[in-house]
Formats: structure tokens, sequence, C-alpha cells
């Protein structure tokens, strides 16, 4: 039997794809909320003894960005080499006043494509989207969490939803020479264009630190996605694994807006008969984006892919599982932006208990905070509400197209 043509599709993309660095005998926690990663995070900060180096998108001013704050310059001050990357976007004003605020304890701070708000730019997109902490080159940590309070939302819900629905991994063993790795990369490369100067004492990109095995660990692979050589490679983890699935799919994504040739493998998937849930955003932070999802439910609906909102409070997770054996959590959603804009860092798990553990959380997400979109009622929306879906979704790709030509570091 002739395969279709989005079977073939998927197939060259399966074919072409660079196979990541599978390290074996790693230590991999999860953890969900900030509740559970900031006193790990700030533990690991007051424990470290030779150099810290972090990169976060969104860095607050508030209770959970101050005390990393003093932490870092408390850190610097007893004379560990520090070094902060910060987005120019996602930190705002704030951001860049560490500069001189951390700087003076001898903290090492940098913006990421500072923001030009005078000056629309074609590249404003581009942002410094990943979430990564390395310490002492032994412990990282990685995921979708900012480093901003799990309550600070806007005024008009305060005190109506929870806390921000998240997650991120603590790592040892030899994926953590892979992150240093990625961010002394980054660090060096904007050195080298002429950013800051001069590159500085940091080693080269090739080098790489040594780390040895956990005893018991599991294999994890570091899935980056940049505008230069790395342009599609969190979406072909995805496609590989759906590849191969048998039993479930779960995706939580704060923004799903995924293009044809994902929603072909999901709908795929869902068509020989695995049971594919996704955990999708049910508070309307970002109106575009949320309405712009919506106008795809009908298709993803019909072909048997159940969708559930969270509407607890606002979902931030980028995490999926496939069957009890694959695992990921980052920083990137199923979206342009993430999958075609920003640099984005994902770590995938290749075991079983880790893989029950996330599905476990998930689907109590899914029962306890969340509302399952059923298909004749959304089949019955208005023409007003699908009219504003199909424009939300039509100026989404729209901006896309337009963002998301030519390379750049």
């Amino acid at each position: 039997m002739n395969a279709s043509p989005a079977a073939r599709a998927l197939g060259r993309t399966l074919r072409l794809a660079a196979p990541a660095v599978v390290y074996g005998g790693n230590r991999v926690r999860l953890l969900v909320n900030g509740e559970q990663y900031f006193p790990a995070l700030l533990s690991a900060i007051e424990n470290a003894r030779r150099v810290i180096e972090i990169e976060t998108y969104i860095f607050a001013e508030d209770n959970i960005g101050l005390r990393v704050m003093f932490a870092l310059a408390a850190a610097a001050g007893r004379g560990v080499e520090v070094r902060l990357l910060i987005d120019g976007f996602g930190g705002g004003d704030y951001a860049r006043r560490l500069v001189s605020e951390l700087g003076v304890h001898g903290a090492q701070v940098r913006i990421y494509r500072p923001e030009r708000w005078w000056r629309l730019e074609r590249k404003l997109l581009r942002r410094l989207h990943r979430k990564i902490a390395v310490f002492d080159e032994q412990l990282a940590f990685i995921g979708g969490i900012n480093i901003i309070d799990d309550h600070n939302v806007p005024a008009h819900v305060r005190g109506r939803i929870g806390p921000r629905f998240d997650f991120a991994v603590a790592c040892e063993g030899p994926i953590v020479a892979a992150m240093t790795l990625a961010l002394r990369r980054l660090w060096w490369t904007l050195d080298f264009a002429g950013l800051r100067g001069r590159a500085g004492p940091l080693p080269t990109p090739r080098q790489m630190p040594r780390q040895t095995a956990v005893a018991g660990g599991v294999p994890a692979s570091l899935v980056l996605r940049d505008n230069l050589r790395n342009r599609h490679a969190i979406e072909r983890a995805y496609l590989q694994a759906f590849d191969s699935a048998r039993e479930q799919v779960i995706i939580a994504s704060a923004y799903f807006l995924p293009g044809r040739r994902f929603r072909a493998a999901l709908l795929a998937v869902a068509g020989r008969g695995v049971r594919v849930r996704l955990l999708l955003q049910g508070q309307s932070e970002y109106p575009l984006q949320f309405h712009a999802q919506r106008a795809l439910y009908g298709l993803l609906l019909a072909g048997g892919v159940q969708i559930h909102e969270y509407v607890a409070s606002y979902l931030h997770a980028k995490v999926a599982v496939v069957d009890d054996r694959w695992a990921t959590v980052g920083s990137s959603n199923i979206d342009p932006y993430s999958l075609l804009l920003a640099r984005e860092a994902n770590v995938v798990v290749n075991d079983a208990g880790f893989a029950r553990q996330l599905s476990a959380v998930l689907a109590e997400a899914i029962e306890q905070s969340a509302r399952r979109v059923d298909p004749d009622d959304y089949g019955r929306r208005n023409w007003f509400a699908r009219a504003r879906d199909w424009c939300a979704y039509f100026v989404v790709r729209l901006a896309t197209v337009i963002l998301a030509r030519g390379r750049d570091y």
C-alpha cells in the first residue's frame, strides 16, 4: 500500500534528523513548580564553590528574583565565578539593572539581544528562551521555569488562580558536561560576535568538561534549538518518539500551534490506536496565542486526539511522555516561536521510571485541574468565536513567515 504524502514527508524528516547524543549514567530528578525548583536552585547557589552559570528568559524583581539575586551576589562575594545571561526582552528593565547591581559584587551579567523598542526588527522574536543553570560543572537544572515567583500573575487574576504549573529537572552525570558546554558556547559566541569585546578566559566552544557516570544512572540527551545547526532539532526529537509510540502520548504545552508536519505525525499516532492526550492552556494569558491554538482543535478532535485545558492556573509546562520509555522536559513550546525562532533547550530522558513519574503528574493534572474539550460543544461554537480563532491563527502564521526568515547566531 502506498504511503500518504504526510507519511512520506515524516519519513524524510526522520532520515534527515541527526540523532542527539545519548549520555548514559545520569541522575535526573523531576521538579514540579517553583515550590520544588527554587529551594533546590537556591541551595545549589549557596553550595557552589567555583563557578555558577545561568541562562534565563525572565528574571523578575519579585520575592523569588530578589532571593536569587542576593544569593548570586553572596556567591560572587566569596569568590565564585558567576555568569548570568538574561534575555533582553523577557528580562526587561530589571535585567539591565542587574548588570550593575550584581557587577559590583564581581558577577558577570549580560543581556541577550537588548530590546530596542524604538526600532522594529525582523529579529525581534529571536530570543533566548532557554532556562539552564550549571554549578561547578557537577549539577545542572533545565526546564521551563523562569526566575519568577509562581504567584507573580496579573492583578486581575491574582487570588483567583493557583501557582503556575511548570517543570524542571535537576541533573547529575555526563549530561551536565553537555549543558555546561552549551552555556559556554553561547557566552563565547556573544563575545566572538563583538557584542562584548574580547572572548576572555573562557574555554573555546570545542572544550567539554569531563564528567563521570552516576552509578545506576539513566540515559539522557540534551536537545538544543537555534538558528544555525539545530533549527529543527526539538521538533525532530518529538517526531522520532511519535514514530515508535505504541500505548500513549501525553503533551503539556503552554502554547500549542504545531505546523503541518507535527500535526500529521500526531494524527498518525492517534490513527493507529495510541491514546493521545494534550494538556493545553485554559486561562487566556496571551489572547492571540490562546485563540490561535483553538482554531486547530477541530482537526485534532476529529482525528481522535483528546484535548484538556488546564484551568487551575496558568499552564507554563513544556513536557511530554511517550509510552513508558521516553520523556522530555524543557523550555520549548509546540508553537512557531519555540520551534522556528527562539533558542530553546530540552532534556530527553529514556527511562521507564522517570516516564511513569512524569506521566502520573500529568494524569493527575488532567483529572483534577483541567476540563476536557468536548467535540460536540466545540463544533457548536458561534460564528464570532470561530472567526476570532481563525483570525488569530492567520495573524500568528503570517508573523511567523515574516520573522522566521534568515539565519543568525
